[in-house]
């Protein structure tokens, strides 16, 4: 186990910056999970922490090492990769000790190893198997397996679960969230889903073109999102964003409608955040945002209405109960549930 710094962390490519400083102090034995958008940089960091990509300046520490110059293999770190990586004309057996036999470990501590990480990833039947002879739930533990007999430092994952189908996903995290809360081990993950993110993260860091929007536990990410785009892509199904003009301690809508909201700074334009789970439904429109439904999507015991705001093109998303009767073309009046609202600076983006 280790801690890992990362200080004022940068990548060029061709006089272009793609990750822009990213500073962060991981405890020894966090689970810190990387998450954004397709393209945003979130491999990009990992890889520069595994030593696959160099960096353009800034500093990585592992276990109170500066490993800038160090290659891949002297960083004492393991690699989990989204395509599994197995050697197909290798058993399960051989693919887990393959790297420890090289390293020329005594066979009694190579088997001792293999035997405790094939009982904890539940292995133990599939060990003469070839990885064609596997499901991808299977390959996945395989390649977990491989990376845990090495008894790393850290461990590095890139979206190992990208491959899966939902339900395989859900197992695998559960999987992933108990190893490490036996190992202990310190662990970076990446991904591009959020649930993956909430569920498994002690922090998480929220990449936006680059840059670490926000860097802090699920719950506060969530309750107090820094930025209008942490705002955006953080819970589901996504926060609604509407452009507001603030004057007397009300916010007027679009379609020029004034709603009297608790809460609000002086006076001028903001993006107001408003979660569909923090609204609730009233018995009229008046005095509450109007939305005319276009559709609803039942979930059993939640059902998500989505309309648009009334005489507008403006998109609104509510929960309701999943027994709703609400139909498409209703009309509903909703306000957000008290000190529920967020506040973004429409020149920054940044939380108010």
């Amino acid at each position: 186990m280790a801690r890992i710094l990362l200080n004022d962390l940068r990548k060029t490519y061709d006089g272009q910056e793609v990750i822009h400083g990213i500073t962060m102090d991981i405890a020894d034995g966090e689970f810190v999970v990387i998450v954004g958008p397709s393209g945003c940089g979130k491999s990009t960091l990992l890889r520069m922490v595994a030593g696959l990509e160099g960096i353009s300046s800034g500093t990585i520490e592992i276990g109170g090492k500066v490993v800038n110059a160090l290659e891949p293999r002297d960083r004492n770190i393991a690699m989990v990769f989204q395509n599994y990586a197995l050697y197909p004309h290798m058993s399960v057996r051989e693919n887990m000790i393959y790297g420890l036999k090289i390293a020329k470990m005594p066979k009694a501590e190579i088997e001792e190893r293999l035997l405790r990480a094939a009982k904890m990833l539940e292995l133990e039947p599939y060990l003469d198997r070839k990885p064609r002879a596997l499901s991808g739930g299977q390959r996945q533990r395989v390649a977990m397996g491989r990376a845990l007999v090495r008894d790393p430092a850290a461990f590095l994952l890139d979206e190992p679960l990208s491959n899966l189908d939902a339900k395989l996903r859900l197992q695998m995290r559960l999987q992933i969230k108990e190893m490490h809360l036996r190992t202990g081990q310190t662990t970076l993950y990446v991904t591009h889903d959020q649930v993956e993110a909430m569920t498994l993260a002690d922090r998480l860091i929220v990449m936006n073109a680059g840059i670490a929007d926000q860097i802090g536990t699920p719950l506060e990410v969530y309750e107090r999102p820094a930025t209008e785009f942490v705002a955006g892509f953080i819970g589901s199904p996504a926060m609604n964003i509407l452009t507001v003009t603030v004057s007397e301690g009300a916010a007027i809508l679009p379609g020029n409608r004034r709603l009297p909201l608790p809460g609000l700074p002086g006076a001028g334009e903001f993006r107001l955040g408003l979660r569909p789970e923090d609204l609730r439904v009233t018995e009229s429109t008046e005095g509450a945002i109007p939305v005319e439904l276009r559709s609803v999507e039942r979930l059993g015991a939640d059902a998500f209405g989505y309309g648009l705001i009334e005489s507008t093109d403006v998109p609104m998303t509510v929960r309701l109960p999943g027994n709703s009767a609400a139909k498409r073309g209703d009309r509903l009046g909703v306000l957000p549930e008290h000190g529920r609202l967020h506040l973004f600076s429409v020149a920054t983006g940044k939380r108010v």
